[in-house]
């Protein structure tokens, strides 16, 4: 007999559901929580013994062999670094450090030290060697961030999980990261997925869209912000500059069949101009986007029509 079982928990510094239809749906959910707790160790950034904060002490002096799945998702977010419009960094993180927006000791760097680190910021000062999937740094002081991009490959792998135990329906959702198999649980086919509200508080949402074996997954400046006078900043950062990106985009919502790919454009996208990133989308096969900028416009791909439910936005 098939049964639901929905679990929450606190982990990774956010709020995570696994929910599961299925044989034995129980023991399957609390072995992904087993799985998250397993990731949350090993990609932590936050952890100074994690082996992700531990290649900064290190991989300068001698290259460095990491667990196959840090050394899978540093491969995939390194690549999708690299291209010259792209706003996913994942060296990004001694900029991270040093403004610390969305902790409690978060401040405006004087701009000297900004200037000191941009060099840090190279992509290609990692380089890595698949044969035996160790990280090398060209330089003292880089430090790999994958926070952009760990939640969506937690979701992917949480979901694949799933999916070989059987699941006839399933959700994982990771601080938003939201990604569904199956039927909804509403007996409709089709799951809706709420999109947040940019310019009011959490749980005030803007659409709804209407998804199947897909994810979705938000990237906004209201999401980490840091208040100083009249200047707000946020925390998606411009590795030109050192500040956070300055454009008209409020938030920026990703559709796609995995997560990780959700997370991938969500970021990398978010530098570029509406027309820009509606263009790029509607040539990727099998991926939309909602976007709405700083004065309260909404704008979605061509292959959302059908799908997506309005609320009234309000500023």
């Amino acid at each position: 007999m098939n049964h639901t079982f929905k679990k929450t928990l606190y982990l990774m510094g956010t709020r995570i559901t696994l929910y599961f239809k299925g044989e034995e749906s129980e023991l399957n959910v609390e072995e992904a929580s087993q799985m998250l707790l397993r990731f949350e160790k090993i990609f932590s950034a936050n952890d100074e013994n994690s082996p992700i904060a531990r290649l900064k002490k290190t991989a300068f002096i001698e290259p460095q062999r990491v667990n196959s799945d840090l050394f899978e998702l540093i491969k995939i977010g390194r690549e999708h670094s690299l291209s010259e419009d792209s706003s996913l960094n994942i060296a990004i993180g001694p900029l991270v450090k040093l403004w610390r927006i969305g902790f409690k000791e978060a401040h405006v760097p004087e701009h000297e030290k900004i200037i000191q680190i941009l060099d840090l910021l190279k992509v290609d000062y990692i380089i890595l060697d698949e044969k035996n999937e160790s990280v090398f740094f060209l330089k003292e002081g880089i430090e790999i961030d994958l926070g952009a991009i760990a939640k969506g490959y937690f979701c992917d792998k949480i979901m694949a999980f799933f999916k070989k135990r059987g699941a006839i329906s399933a959700m994982v959702d990771i601080g938003g990261n939201v990604l569904v198999y199956g039927e909804s649980p509403t007996d409709e086919s089709e799951w809706n997925v709420g999109i947040q509200n940019p310019f009011l508080p959490r749980g005030n949402l803007v659409a709804s869209v209407k998804i199947k074996n897909q994810s979705v997954v938000t990237s906004g400046i209201y999401e980490r912000v840091y208040k100083k006078g009249n200047n707000t900043y946020h925390h998606i950062f411009d590795r030109k500059t050192g500040y956070p990106i300055e454009n008209n985009l409020a938030s920026l919502t990703i559709i796609a069949d995995t997560s990780l790919e959700c997370d991938l454009y969500t970021t990398k996208l978010f530098g570029l101009d509406i027309a820009k990133i509606l263009r790029e989308v509607n040539s990727i096969e099998g991926m939309s986007a909602i976007i709405i900028t700083k004065d309260g416009r909404l704008a979605h791909t061509d292959n959302l029509k059908n799908k997506i439910t309005y609320n009234t936005i309000t500023d």
